[in-house]
Protein backbone atom coordinates (compact mmCIF):
# COMPACT_ATOMS: atom_id res chain seq x y z
CA UNK A 1 0.00 0.00 0.00
CA UNK A 2 1.16 3.52 -0.80
CA UNK A 3 1.92 5.80 1.86
CA UNK A 4 0.07 9.16 2.01
CA UNK A 5 1.32 12.16 0.54
CA UNK A 6 2.46 14.78 3.05
CA UNK A 7 0.97 18.17 2.79
CA UNK A 8 3.92 19.45 4.97
CA UNK A 9 6.09 18.30 1.92
CA UNK A 10 3.55 19.74 -0.90
CA UNK A 11 4.20 22.90 0.53
CA UNK A 12 7.70 23.13 1.29
CA UNK A 13 8.08 21.93 -2.41
CA UNK A 14 5.58 24.25 -4.26
CA UNK A 15 7.36 27.58 -1.97
CA UNK A 16 10.78 26.01 -2.72
CA UNK A 17 10.27 26.01 -6.76
CA UNK A 18 8.53 29.50 -6.50
CA UNK A 19 11.91 30.48 -3.91
CA UNK A 20 14.23 28.94 -6.65
CA UNK A 21 11.90 30.68 -9.82
CA UNK A 22 12.55 34.10 -8.02
CA UNK A 23 16.48 33.40 -7.45
CA UNK A 24 17.26 31.56 -10.69
CA UNK A 25 14.29 32.18 -13.14
CA UNK A 26 13.22 28.99 -15.48
CA UNK A 27 16.30 28.33 -17.66
CA UNK A 28 18.47 27.80 -14.37
CA UNK A 29 15.49 26.12 -12.29
CA UNK A 30 16.16 22.37 -11.65
CA UNK A 31 14.33 19.51 -10.15
CA UNK A 32 17.53 18.85 -8.44
CA UNK A 33 17.96 22.33 -7.01
CA UNK A 34 14.44 22.29 -6.00
CA UNK A 35 14.56 19.16 -4.02
CA UNK A 36 17.23 20.46 -1.66
CA UNK A 37 16.23 23.24 -1.09
CA UNK A 38 12.79 21.92 0.04
CA UNK A 39 14.77 19.20 1.86
CA UNK A 40 13.25 16.32 -0.04
CA UNK A 41 14.38 13.54 -2.13
CA UNK A 42 14.57 14.23 -5.73
CA UNK A 43 12.60 10.69 -6.24
CA UNK A 44 10.15 12.48 -4.05
CA UNK A 45 9.81 15.09 -6.90
CA UNK A 46 9.52 12.53 -9.14
CA UNK A 47 6.69 10.70 -7.74
CA UNK A 48 4.40 13.84 -7.54
CA UNK A 49 5.41 15.80 -11.08
CA UNK A 50 6.93 14.29 -13.78
CA UNK A 51 8.90 17.70 -14.99
CA UNK A 52 9.38 21.18 -14.26
CA UNK A 53 6.49 22.47 -16.12
CA UNK A 54 4.21 20.18 -14.07
CA UNK A 55 5.66 21.23 -10.70
CA UNK A 56 5.71 24.95 -11.54
CA UNK A 57 2.62 25.47 -12.88
CA UNK A 58 1.10 23.59 -9.66
CA UNK A 59 3.22 26.24 -7.70
CA UNK A 60 1.54 29.20 -9.30
CA UNK A 61 -1.75 27.51 -9.01
CA UNK A 62 -1.98 27.11 -5.17
CA UNK A 63 -1.30 30.89 -5.32
CA UNK A 64 -4.21 31.71 -6.99
CA UNK A 65 -6.24 29.42 -5.02
CA UNK A 66 -6.14 31.82 -2.45
CA UNK A 67 -8.56 34.32 -4.24
CA UNK A 68 -11.82 34.61 -2.97
CA UNK A 69 -14.70 36.91 -4.01
CA UNK A 70 -15.37 38.77 -1.00
CA UNK A 71 -19.13 40.10 -0.10
CA UNK A 72 -19.25 43.88 -0.05
CA UNK A 73 -22.92 44.70 -0.43
CA UNK A 74 -22.73 45.31 -4.73
CA UNK A 75 -21.79 43.76 -7.88
CA UNK A 76 -19.67 46.70 -8.65
CA UNK A 77 -18.13 46.77 -4.93
CA UNK A 78 -17.35 43.09 -5.01
CA UNK A 79 -15.68 43.38 -8.46
CA UNK A 80 -13.55 46.32 -6.83
CA UNK A 81 -12.29 44.05 -4.32
CA UNK A 82 -11.65 41.11 -6.33
CA UNK A 83 -9.43 43.25 -8.65
CA UNK A 84 -7.77 44.76 -5.33
CA UNK A 85 -7.11 41.04 -4.12
CA UNK A 86 -5.79 39.79 -7.53
CA UNK A 87 -3.04 43.05 -7.68
CA UNK A 88 -1.71 42.29 -4.45
CA UNK A 89 -1.47 38.89 -5.22
CA UNK A 90 0.76 39.87 -8.20
CA UNK A 91 2.26 42.37 -6.27
CA UNK A 92 4.11 39.44 -4.72
CA UNK A 93 7.49 38.65 -5.90
CA UNK A 94 7.11 34.50 -6.14
CA UNK A 95 3.37 35.25 -7.88
CA UNK A 96 5.21 38.01 -10.68
CA UNK A 97 8.12 36.03 -11.40
CA UNK A 98 6.60 32.50 -11.15
CA UNK A 99 3.62 33.50 -14.00
CA UNK A 100 5.52 35.23 -16.23
CA UNK A 101 8.05 32.37 -16.13
CA UNK A 102 5.36 29.33 -17.26
CA UNK A 103 3.27 32.24 -19.54
CA UNK A 104 6.56 32.51 -21.46
CA UNK A 105 7.48 29.46 -21.57
CA UNK A 106 4.07 28.10 -21.96
CA UNK A 107 4.59 29.92 -25.70
CA UNK A 108 6.14 27.56 -27.06
CA UNK A 109 4.76 24.29 -25.39
CA UNK A 110 1.44 23.39 -25.88
CA UNK A 111 1.02 20.48 -23.22
CA UNK A 112 1.95 23.18 -20.26
CA UNK A 113 -0.08 26.10 -22.09
CA UNK A 114 -3.59 23.55 -21.65
CA UNK A 115 -2.19 22.57 -17.93
CA UNK A 116 -1.79 26.57 -16.61
CA UNK A 117 -5.10 26.95 -18.48
CA UNK A 118 -6.45 24.00 -16.27
CA UNK A 119 -4.72 24.68 -13.19
CA UNK A 120 -5.31 28.62 -13.29
CA UNK A 121 -7.88 30.09 -15.36
CA UNK A 122 -10.40 27.48 -15.67
CA UNK A 123 -9.92 27.20 -11.74
CA UNK A 124 -10.29 30.89 -10.90
CA UNK A 125 -13.35 31.25 -13.24
CA UNK A 126 -15.07 30.02 -10.72
CA UNK A 127 -14.79 34.02 -9.36
CA UNK A 128 -16.65 35.15 -12.15
CA UNK A 129 -19.43 32.31 -11.81
CA UNK A 130 -19.91 33.55 -7.74
CA UNK A 131 -19.96 36.89 -8.62
CA UNK A 132 -22.59 36.16 -10.90
CA UNK A 133 -24.76 34.08 -9.10
CA UNK A 134 -24.47 36.79 -6.37
CA UNK A 135 -25.51 39.36 -8.50
CA UNK A 136 -28.52 37.65 -9.58
CA UNK A 137 -29.87 37.03 -6.37
CA UNK A 138 -29.57 40.59 -5.42
CA UNK A 139 -31.31 41.56 -8.91
CA UNK A 140 -28.50 43.37 -10.02
CA UNK A 141 -28.06 40.85 -12.92
CA UNK A 142 -31.05 38.97 -14.70
CA UNK A 143 -31.42 35.20 -14.32
CA UNK A 144 -29.58 32.91 -16.78
CA UNK A 145 -31.56 31.62 -19.23
CA UNK A 146 -28.92 29.93 -21.68
CA UNK A 147 -26.19 27.80 -20.50
CA UNK A 148 -24.35 28.54 -23.38
CA UNK A 149 -24.82 31.52 -23.16
CA UNK A 150 -23.79 32.02 -19.85
CA UNK A 151 -20.21 30.17 -19.98
CA UNK A 152 -19.55 32.84 -22.91
CA UNK A 153 -20.15 35.84 -20.68
CA UNK A 154 -18.34 33.75 -18.01
CA UNK A 155 -15.28 33.17 -20.32
CA UNK A 156 -15.73 37.16 -21.36
CA UNK A 157 -15.56 38.78 -18.21
CA UNK A 158 -12.74 36.97 -16.69
CA UNK A 159 -10.63 37.40 -19.77
CA UNK A 160 -11.51 41.03 -19.23
CA UNK A 161 -10.67 41.30 -15.57
CA UNK A 162 -7.80 39.09 -15.78
CA UNK A 163 -6.51 40.61 -19.16
CA UNK A 164 -6.33 44.59 -17.91
CA UNK A 165 -5.31 43.51 -14.46
CA UNK A 166 -2.12 41.69 -15.59
CA UNK A 167 -1.36 43.69 -17.78
CA UNK A 168 -1.61 46.77 -16.07
CA UNK A 169 0.77 45.04 -12.90
CA UNK A 170 2.70 43.04 -15.07
CA UNK A 171 3.23 44.60 -19.12
CA UNK A 172 2.63 48.23 -18.28
CA UNK A 173 3.71 48.34 -14.44
CA UNK A 174 1.50 50.68 -13.29
CA UNK A 175 -0.32 50.88 -9.74
CA UNK A 176 -3.48 48.81 -9.79
CA UNK A 177 -4.79 51.08 -6.76
CA UNK A 178 -7.96 51.88 -5.35
CA UNK A 179 -8.90 54.77 -7.70
CA UNK A 180 -8.13 52.55 -10.95
CA UNK A 181 -10.32 49.84 -9.58
CA UNK A 182 -13.30 51.75 -9.07
CA UNK A 183 -12.78 53.35 -12.78
CA UNK A 184 -12.41 49.94 -14.43
CA UNK A 185 -14.97 48.21 -12.47
CA UNK A 186 -17.39 51.19 -13.35
CA UNK A 187 -16.30 50.76 -17.43
CA UNK A 188 -16.85 46.74 -16.74
CA UNK A 189 -20.19 46.99 -14.48
CA UNK A 190 -21.75 49.25 -17.55
CA UNK A 191 -20.27 47.13 -19.93
CA UNK A 192 -21.77 43.71 -18.15
CA UNK A 193 -25.37 45.20 -17.64
CA UNK A 194 -25.53 45.90 -21.07
CA UNK A 195 -24.46 42.16 -21.93
CA UNK A 196 -26.87 40.54 -20.00
CA UNK A 197 -29.60 42.50 -21.38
Amino acid sequence: MARPRSTAADQAILLATRAALVEMGWSRLTMADIAVRAGVAKTTLYRRWPGKSELVVDAVAVLFDELALPDRGSLAADIEGTVLQFAALLARPETRTSLMAVVAESTHDPALRERLKAAVVDRQKRLVVQGRLRAQERGELPPDEDPRQTATHVDLVFDVVAGAVVHRALVSAESVDAAWARRFTALLVGGLTALET
